[in-house]
């Protein structure tokens, strides 16, 4: 079986299993670890801790007050999206002081996930930043919280100023399909874009 930097371009051979690796990024709090647990078909690998007074401060839970863990490493799932093709995904810690470990968290990835609150879109720039300078496709997850969606799609895309081609769906980070959805989205689009650079 092939691991995270497989060739997800061409169609594995009948009867061969093909498997890719994703990074799920964004902010603090924004839904990361919550997407990995929907829909990781094993019991997903976290890192979560207890928050401490080392947060106070810096961490800001004005918005998600109830929140008493955090990802200090990683988060690990796996999900088949069929019989040939099958996801590792890596959930990477939001806050700044844990982003040392973002390039090994990448290495090896087809593409990446970016969570955003339309509450604190500002806390997944740095995510976007990161993935375009190092030319990593990805896509923007608006996490509905609450099952409510606050603004439309293309206003959040305006708002971050990206471009026309980056993919913004939404999804709800507690419900398995619609986090599946987003992770095929995520495949179509690095599929397209390997596409596009054959052909040219």
């Amino acid at each position: 079986m092939d691991f995270a930097g497989s060739d997800v371009s061409q169609r594995p051979v009948a009867g061969r299993v093909t498997s890719a690796k994703i990074v799920i990024a964004g902010g603090f709090g924004v839904g990361k670890t919550t997407l990995v647990g929907s829909v990781s078909e094993i019991t997903p690998l976290t890192t979560e801790a207890i928050m401490t007074s080392a947060g106070v401060g810096v961490d800001d839970t004005r918005q998600i007050p109830n929140k008493t863990t955090t990802t200090v490493a990683m988060d690990f799932g796996r999900i088949s999206i069929d019989r040939d093709l099958i996801l590792y995904l890596f959930g990477t810690p939001g806050q700044t002081r844990f982003w040392f470990m973002w390039d090994e968290l990448v290495r090896g990835a087809i593409g990446a996930v970016v969570m955003v609150d339309t509450r604190r879109l500002a806390d997944c720039f740095a995510a976007i930043d990161f993935f375009e300078h190092r030319k990593l496709p990805y896509l923007i997850a608006i996490n509905c919280f609450d099952g409510m969606q606050y603004h439309q799609a293309q206003d959040v895309r305006d708002a971050l100023a990206i471009a026309g081609d980056v993919p913004v769906v939404t999804c709800d980070a507690r419900n398995r399909e619609s986090t599946k959805q987003v992770l095929i989205s995520l495949v179509e689009y690095v599929l397209s874009m390997r596409r596009q650079r054959v052909g040219a």
